[in-house]
């Protein structure tokens, strides 16, 4: 009996996307019964019932594309956008899982779309969901799909930008995305080559980082390259971070909640500059110029790595596999050499970060990296 399997890609674009879209349409016509019915732009798509039947021309030569051809979107189910009005749009959301006849939605995404997938679960539908980020932070999965194609790029950009910082003696930080962990710019800081590595895990000092170049300078080093982070946190700053979440949560009045809330979210948007920040900061401590690149975007675009496209192959064969089993609540997670699910419950609000003893950072410090502490 065919089963009928509805599939979404949520959250920001990413490079395997398709290659995941693509391994679980190829098993679902070649090696399972399994109808696949693909929806447009996230949620939203799903709840205005824009979508495509996958089938073998519809996934044919996707393989190497970036994005994803279902198209994306941020919208959380519970608090939709629509007629001027942030409404809980769920309802609606069960009502064409209905309609298609479905027997199980495949929500692949970040850790958003983790907690949005395991919020239609209370609605009753059955779910099961495949990891994606370049963060790598999504928790209870040793890696996740799109970090290996962001690391390579970052990696790439921090090689390049050694010929200007060697030709004119300057400090160039390279800011690097990863929201609140660490990942992507510890792995392409090593990679790299980076002298300096910060990451949001390990609050930083500037004066620590400014003696660590002055003194690759007394010894015929004239300029330094810093990985930096885009949640990257100096130590003061932390202490800060720290007393306003206490104060928040210490709050009992209404009035009380309102205003710690409103100084935190202030906290926060003062800190969208402090890359720049830094990089005054250590012109003025060293001597010695400094320029920020910011690679933005351009992490998370263009072709997939091979490793992300077997990885997201891997994905969605195995999510195939596990549909035919009757598998959902479950997220499809890497554990070592295994691809296997892991309940859905064990991810939503959780995030995957740098450990501190963790291999990557005794590599780093190993070979003289300074990690700003």
């Amino acid at each position: 009996m065919t089963i009928n399997v509805g599939v979404l890609t949520a959250g920001g674009d990413n490079p395997g996307l398709n290659a995941a879209l693509r391994g679980l349409g190829k098993s679902a016509s070649y090696v399972y019964d399994l109808q696949l019915i693909g929806f447009y732009d996230g949620f939203r798509g799903l709840l205005h019932d824009r979508h495509i039947m996958l089938d073998e021309s519809a996934l044919s030569g996707i393989l190497t594309l970036g994005g994803t051809i279902l198209g994306t979107s941020r919208d959380k189910p519970s608090k939709m956008l629509v007629g001027g009005k942030i409404q809980d749009m769920r309802g609606a959301m069960v009502e064409t899982y209905k309609k298609h006849h479905l027997d199980v939605l495949v929500c692949i995404g970040g850790g958003g779309t983790q907690k949005n997938a395991f919020s239609l679960m209370d609605k009753g539908l059955n779910i099961l969901t495949l990891p994606k980020t370049i963060d790598n932070d999504i928790a209870n999965t040793d890696v996740t799909l799109g970090f290996d194609t962001a690391l390579g790029i970052a990696t790439e950009a921090i090689d390049r930008l050694h010929s200007t910082a060697h030709s004119h003696h300057r400090i160039i930080m390279v800011e690097i995305m990863g929201h609140n962990a660490g990942w992507l710019a510890l792995g392409s800081g090593i990679s790299g080559g980076a002298d300096v590595i910060l990451i949001p895990e390990i609050p930083y000092n500037p004066e620590s980082i400014a003696q660590a170049i002055l003194e690759r300078s007394r010894s015929g080093k004239h300029f330094s390259i810093i990985a930096v982070s885009e949640g990257a946190m100096s130590m003061e700053d932390r202490k800060r971070e720290k007393q306003l979440l206490a104060d928040k949560d210490a709050a009992k009045e209404k009035k009380d909640k309102e205003k710690a809330k409103a100084a935190l979210e202030e906290f926060y948007s003062g800190q969208a500059g402090r890359t720049m920040k830094l990089s005054r900061d250590l012109e003025r401590l060293t001597g010695l110029e400094s320029r920020v690149t910011i690679l933005g975007y351009v992490q998370r675009g263009g072709t997939p790595s091979a490793r992300d496209r077997l990885l997201g192959s891997e994905l969605g064969t195995t999510a195939a596999a596990l549909i035919t089993e009757g598998v959902h609540g479950m997220m499809v997670a890497i554990k070592g050499q295994e691809v296997k699910p892991v309940p859905l419950k064990s991810v939503v609000n959780k995030r995957r970060l740098v450990p501190p003893d963790h291999i990557w950072v005794e590599t780093a410090r190993r070979v003289g990296t300074c990690l700003g502490d």
